[in-house]
């Protein structure tokens, strides 16, 4: 519900501030003191077009903020801090220059966030907004919230879906089965090029390095010769020169106990020149085909980029795409098998929407008929005295039978069909009912609707077109019951709605210093019974027009 309004520099407002109650408001005020621009900012509240023609001449931006009590749950505001209460924030500001801006709990925000609001707190029902009454959709979900079956529709739009989805799949294997045959031959062979090089993942950087070296395999050879001369091969090596050093100092260690330990040692470092001259040994033996081990590794590595080439920049993704092409290989072989299940899947789902779309076609039916009769005597006792109203169902299944063809929301849309004269044929309602007409028809559907939603606000503009005496007193009171659940404002002309009102409002136009102004007045019971007789009598106030406004005041005020 809505809680507070504030408007600044909004056409004749200068600077306005209503704190609206819950249950029945009702605002009045002379033709053109400015009730329409109250409606009309809080359909910028809810996200609607704005023009700099709206901003009070002299001024150069308009201001509006609101106040929303909401259910926390009723809104998926999953960025925005909502309260345990629900309060929500609105501040929209309108530029002369540029389209402006909106803040929700003070979090800058694009401007259509705010028609979320449009859905969950707010349906202003004047004579351009009766969307709900003039499209196919929220008439037929207005007749299944009425008649109790959207579980039932629910459930034939999950199947319509997987229908759908498994059409295409099936198109899709059978498409891919045209080609079928030439795919698996070429991915067989992707396959077994790759897995037949026995790649590893680290064997191209081994080998790059192992390339270095054999590149250089004659200075290795040089330097291998020559470290081998020196310990083991030429006749003055180290190897020749440590036997020697170990005979002398055996000799003397005949002549002194101290020489003793020294010839161990000498055998350990010969056992450590051994070592060292055998690995020379095994590098002059690695590198003697250094020719012959070069161009094998080349030809390796010429087959490695041959395959990167053609299945990736690196080894890793030569893997990935072995992996990729078994998968798909997998795949095809299993399109056969996958596309029978599917069939079957497919022909189970098409006979359980039939089945369903049948069920909630017959309880749709039976919900109209109910719905009709009720329609036609709320909107008869608003005033409609000869209306007549009809719900049609449009069948929209052609006889292919194709998945595209299965209804999201049944086998049929439908329309609501009105004739508001006797004589007049049925037409759709979209086109024909004037705005006060749509607004009682709405005012009839709220009123006898199964729909759960409270804590809503109703804004009923131009409700009165056309009726008075007794009718205008229904209206009240049916206004008055739809606010024991809902926030209710009516802008209204008529004292008989007025006076069912628990919250009265004026609005009042002044003119100073050439400038108007419009401001807004909540009315106290004594100021209330004066309004309603000014509704009653016009400007001619007379002590019986205010006994009347008394009377039927404290006596609706009462019901």
């Amino acid at each position: 519900m809505i809680k507070s309004l504030k408007i600044k520099n909004l056409a004749t407002i200068q600077d306005l501030e209503i704190d609206f109650k819950e249950g029945f408001s009702i605002l009045t005020g002379e033709t053109g003191a400015g009730k329409s621009i109250i409606i009309d900012s809080i359909r910028l509240m809810l996200g609607e077009k704005a023009t700099s023609d709206l901003i009070r001449t002299g001024k150069n931006e308009t201001s509006i903020e609101t106040i929303f009590m909401v259910p926390p749950k009723s809104i998926d505001w999953k960025d925005l801090d909502l309260d345990e209460t629900g309060e929500v924030f609105l501040h929209r500001k309108i530029f002369k220059k540029g389209t402006g801006r909106g803040y929700i709990n003070g979090t800058l925000v694009p401007i259509k966030k705010f028609k979320q609001l449009n859905e969950n707190t707010v349906d202003i029902l004047g004579q351009n907004d009766h969307v709900f009454l003039r499209k196919h959709e929220y008439q037929l979900d207005y007749l299944d919230h009425y008649s109790e079956t959207h579980s039932l529709r629910d459930e034939v739009n999950r199947l319509s879906r997987s229908i759908r989805k498994c059409w295409k799949k099936i198109q899709e294997l059978e498409e891919k089965k045209k080609q079928r045959r030439q795919r698996l031959d070429y991915l067989e062979f992707q396959i077994n090029e790759i897995e037949k090089a026995q790649l590893r993942s680290d064997e191209e950087e081994e080998l790059r390095k192992e390339r270095d070296l054999l590149k250089n395999s004659e200075k290795i050879s040089s330097c291998i010769k020559n470290a081998l001369d020196i310990t083991y091969e030429k006749e003055e090596s180290l190897a020749g020169l440590l036997l020697n050093l170990e005979k002398d100092i055996r000799e003397l260690s005949d002549f002194h106990p101290d020489f003793k330990p020294m010839t161990e040692n000498i055998n350990q470092f010969s056992i450590y020149l051994k070592e060292f001259t055998n690995d020379l040994l095994k590098f002059k033996e690695d590198y003697a085909g250094a020719p012959e081990k070069l161009e094998k590794i080349e030809e390796r590595l010429s087959q490695i980029e041959d395959l990167k080439r053609k299945y990736g920049k690196t080894l890793q993704d030569v893997f990935d795409h072995l992996e990729m092409s078994k998968n798909e290989l997998s795949d095809l072989k299993k399109a056969h098998e996958q596309t029978s299940e599917l069939r079957k899947q497919l022909q189970s789902d098409y006979e359980n929407h039939q089945k369903l779309s049948g069920q909630l076609s017959e309880l749709r039916r039976k919900g109209a008929k109910k719905l009709e009769k009720q329609v036609e005597e709320e909107i008869q006792s608003l005033g409609m005295k000869k209306a007549r109203f009809q719900i049609k169902f449009i069948s929209h299944l052609s006889q292919s039978d194709s998945p595209e063809d299965m209804g999201d929301l049944g086998s049929e849309e439908i329309e609501f069909m009105i004739s508001p004269n006797p004589g007049e044929n049925l037409r759709p309602l979209r086109n024909i009912a004037s705005g006060g007409e749509l607004s009682r028809i709405m005012l009839a559907l709220k009123t006898i609707s199964k729909d759960p939603e409270k804590h809503k606000t109703l804004i009923f503009d131009e409700i009165d077109s056309g009726i008075g005496g007794k009718t205008a007193e229904l209206v009240g009171q049916k206004l008055s019951s739809l606010a024991s659940r809902n926030q209710v404002i009516c802008i209204t002309h008529l004292p008989q709605i007025a006076s069912f009102a628990l919250h009265h409002y004026r609005i009042e136009k002044n003119v100073k210093q050439n400038r108007t102004f419009t401001n807004i007045k909540k009315l106290n019971k004594n100021e209330r019974i004066k309004e309603i007789a000014r509704l009653l009598a016009g400007s001619h106030i007379t002590e019986a027009s205010l006994q009347s406004a008394r009377e039927m005041l404290e006596k609706n005020l009462a019901q």
